[in-house]
């Protein structure tokens, strides 16, 4: 349920609500993939080894996918802009925190305060769009949405190393704070308020809290873990075992929990959001493996690594909307199915990159990669809300999200060890060749695990 206008497609207020909320998403997820690009610099910079490196990544993601689910939740009972702006102004001052790091302790803090913004905010994007427009404008506004918020994932390496090229790492952070200003005050000025009125009762912080420990504990135990004596590495994991086994127990007794299971009763629901972990553990894998190994291994310039990402900003800002359009019409199954596919092709091309490679290797694997990129993305989002009541938009988006964010979060931790990436390996080219051509491997089977659920799994998928 909603207090909201409709707004529509061609309405001076829908296309302001449709800017506000997509530009203050894609800042989120702009900063999520630009700082992968500095990774090198930053730990040249501030002295930190891989692990370092790991939780200046791991550090965001780990409190977006943790609090994600707060956020979605939040904006249902309160208010989704009112959390919505709550989270652009926390994640500004947390990015200026970001910006004057002087040591990789202080960034990580930084980083974590950052991912808390992002959960606030990334839930409140979708939501208010379902909660907003008019049902026939919602393929077309997500549409919009998932295109842009594609490009800002695809487009950090390049802003990113244009920034390196010109200024230092620490402008990538600064570079949130105007940005976030003007979506705070487009959205004061045109962007209604909706929320769930039937949620009652007491806020499941219980579940918020079990969800930050057991993804607090398995990244350790990925990232850290390996290196740390058996007793300690054995403590944790029994933490991350209790902890698992008490969110389950505490979801399923609260009266308004974060996570209803009664959602993934729909095989549509439980399929697409399995898809997600999987194919967004894989584009963040990606992401992080490839911008080193072309500056490593490959000799490039940081502004030459973040072009080779051009052609997935392109093709997801040109054929997103159009591509969710025809998913509205024909069902998700297909392009679900084949987007992962087509990705797995474009990341077997770049398991080639190496010493002396050239643009066109690269080229040709980024495009075929965005092509099945840009096919998934747009039905991914429409099928999960369709899947779900609108009242639940909240609840549904933020699961989604959650889950995109812990595939990320897990497999960026886990690759690196299991492919035998450790310690000061990113600066050694022979080394990182090895490890990164084996871990596009696991990469591109983590894709093709995804088409495979998505074939099964969205069969009947509402259109």
């Amino acid at each position: 349920m909603s207090d909201a206008p409709v707004l529509e497609r061609g309405s001076r207020r829908g296309l302001l609500t449709l800017a506000a909320v997509t530009l203050g998403s894609g800042i989120a997820l702009l900063d999520q993939s630009i700082v992968g690009i500095a990774l090198p610099s930053i730990g040249r910079d501030l002295d930190a080894d891989l692990a370092g490196l790991q939780w200046v990544t791991n550090g965001y993601v780990l409190t977006l996918a943790s609090f994600i689910l707060v956020g979605g939740g939040l904006g249902d009972r309160y208010g989704r802009r009112r959390v919505y702006l709550i989270g652009m102004v926390w994640f500004a001052l947390a990015s200026l925190a970001c910006a004057l790091s002087r040591d990789i302790g202080w960034l990580v803090l930084a980083r974590v305060l950052q991912g808390c913004g992002a959960a606030l905010l990334t839930p409140g994007a979708l939501a208010i769009i379902q909660g907003s427009f008019h049902p026939r404008d919602r393929p077309w506004a997500i549409g919009t949405w998932a295109g842009v918020s594609g490009v800002a994932t695809a487009a950090g390496p390049f802003i990113g190393g244009w920034i390196l090229e010109h200024l230092t790492w620490h402008w990538i952070f600064a570079l949130n704070v105007p940005l976030c200003a003007a979506v705070v005050a487009i959205a004061l000025a045109v962007v209604p308020e909706s929320r769930d009125e039937v949620s009652q009762g007491r806020f499941d912080l219980a579940g918020a809290g079990t969800t930050a420990v057991v993804l607090g504990t398995l990244t350790w135990l990925l990232t850290t873990g390996p290196d740390a004596t058996g007793p300690t590495a054995a403590v944790v994991g029994l933490v991350a075992l209790v902890a698992a086994i008490a969110f389950v127990l505490v979801e399923r007794r609260a009266a308004r929990p974060l996570v209803p299971f009664w959602l993934f009763g729909s095989r549509v629901f439980s399929a697409a959001n399995l898809m997600t972990f999987l194919v967004y553990g894989a584009l963040g894998s990606l992401m992080f493996i490839i911008v080193i190994q072309l500056q490593t291994s490959s000799g490039w310039s940081p502004l030459a690594s973040g072009l080779a990402t051009l052609p997935v900003t392109v093709l997801l800002l040109l054929l997103s909307p159009r591509v969710a359009e025809l998913a509205a019409r024909t069902g998700p199954r297909l392009p679900m199915s084949l987007g992962p596919m087509v990705c797995a092709a474009g990341v077997l091309v770049l398991s080639k990159v190496g010493p002396g490679t050239q643009w066109p290797l690269v080229g040709l694997g980024m495009t075929v990669f965005a092509l099945g990129l840009v096919t998934l993305v747009s039905p991914l989002t429409t099928a999960v809300l369709a899947a779900a009541p609108d009242r639940m938009a909240g609840a549904a988006s933020g699961i989604n999200n959650a889950l995109a964010r812990t595939g990320t979060l897990l497999a960026v931790a886990a690759i690196p060890p299991f492919v035998g990436l450790s310690g000061e390996d990113y600066r050694d080219p022979a080394a990182l060749t090895d490890g990164y051509r084996l871990a596009t491997f696991v990469i591109a089977g983590l894709l093709v695990a995804g088409g495979t659920v998505s074939w099964f799994g969205l069969r009947g998928a509402r259109t």
